[in-house]
């Protein structure tokens, strides 16, 4: 299992270790030897807190805070202009501010180090982005702040060259970025690949797994609601599934446009779909990687994902050579990788014939992997925030 103390250090040593048999006088050093260590230990503890400030201009941010980070956010209500929250983890002290108040200038800045959460999915998208990058450049420059990351909701084609002059790398101030997608510049350095995640702009909620949703019976063997375009593979799925009957046997729902709005029925039809089939079908959109696999996860119903690169630049990395969906192939995710909508028959012949057993373990597996997953996550961003940010001990 994962355990969270990965960063205690020397926090967990303890100073009246000491061995019985010895002279008073020898554990009276060692003891006042080791009350120094441990001063010295907490006053350098001290020294390296990192204080970080989470601007969350994106909704790809409220997956990082509540999903990943697993922190509150005051006021609940999602409509508020201002919600923050904060929690410690490692050796950091993170807060996190988001909603359309947080504006540039109107809102004290209370930490050396930012993550700037941002999306560049579009230009417009970028426009609004690019003035946060040149605030956070100004505040660098008059030593407001001292180090700069950034979180990018990355574009679906990976068109996301317009970040490249705010790295360091280039001339920049942004030390790390964290992007979505294959994007084909991520080498595990200064630049990292980061999941897409749930659609937290649709408000989609952190999930709780409970006892029904592990052991019930599920009603249907798959599901699929979302749009399907004119001559995509989604056509083609839908074809499939009506033509051996298993419309029948899966909660089928298609329209021929997005819809952007949910309305409170749709959404929460959604949501049982995804609790009662035993699988999600998750058909390639603009990009492989889709929210629905998040989602999908969320409630144990496992993705059945088609496995091909979509049109753009994303693609293998310098570090990476399994596009789609690299992130999620090396972290090992049990899902149903195809290649093709005619593999799907075969998956959904055999997944009739699974006991209601196996399935309760798939799963308990599906959301372990899951939940490591998003603790993975966690703790990479921490340590790659604290190695990047904190002056390194040359001890």
């Amino acid at each position: 299992g994962f355990t969270d103390h990965v960063a205690l250090g020397n926090e967990e040593w303890n100073p009246w270790d000491a061995d019985e048999k010895n002279e008073l006088a020898a554990s009276q050093q060692r003891y006042e030897a080791n009350l120094k260590m441990i001063k010295y230990a907490r006053s350098h503890l001290e020294q390296t807190n990192l204080r970080v400030q989470i601007w969350g201009k994106a909704a790809i941010g409220l997956y990082l805070w509540q999903h990943i980070f697993g922190g509150h956010l005051e006021p609940a209500d999602v409509t508020a202009q201002w919600r923050e929250g904060s929690q410690k983890a490692g050796k950091t002290y993170f807060s996190f501010l988001t909603g359309p108040s947080v504006v540039p200038g109107y809102f004290s800045v209370e930490a050396e180090y930012v993550v700037l959460v941002l999306n560049g999915r579009e230009p417009a998208k970028i426009v609004y982005a690019t003035q946060w990058l040149h605030y956070a450049q100004t505040l660098m420059e008059t030593r407001k702040i001292q180090h700069v990351a950034v979180v990018l909701l990355g574009n679906e084609q990976c068109n996301n060259a317009w970040i490249q002059p705010y790295l360091k790398r280039n001339g920049g101030f942004v030390n790390l970025l964290f992007v979505t997608y294959d994007c084909a510049f991520i080498n595990e350095e200064d630049i990292f690949q980061w999941p897409l995640g749930v659609a937290t702009y649709r408000s989609f909620p952190v999930v709780e797994p409970n006892w029904s949703m592990l052991h019930d019976p599920r009603s249907y063997l798959c599901n699929f609601l979302g749009t399907v375009y004119k001559n995509s593979s989604r056509e083609t799925l839908i074809k499939i599934l009506k033509q051996d009957g298993f419309d029948k046997l899966c909660w089928i729902a298609a329209r021929e446009q997005w819809q952007p709005q949910e309305t409170n029925e749709s959404f929460k039809n959604y949501q049982d779909a995804l609790l009662q089939s035993d699988l999600t079908l998750c058909p390639v959109g603009i990009n492989t990687e889709c929210y629905r696999i998040y989602e999908a996860c969320s409630y144990g119903s496992l993705p059945v994902v088609e496995d091909v690169m979509t049109p753009g630049d994303c693609g293998n990395s310098s570090m990476y050579h399994s596009a789609p969906l690299q992130l999620l192939k090396t972290m090992g995710a049990p899902f149903i990788f195809i290649k093709n909508w005619k593999e799907l028959p075969a998956v959904l012949e055999k997944e009739k014939k699974i006991s209601l057993q196996d399935k309760i373990q798939r799963r308990k597996k599906l959301l372990e992997w899951y939940q490591n997953f998003k603790a993975w996550m966690r703790q990479k961003f921490i340590n790659t925030l604290e190695n990047s940010f904190l002056p390194s001990d040359k001890g």
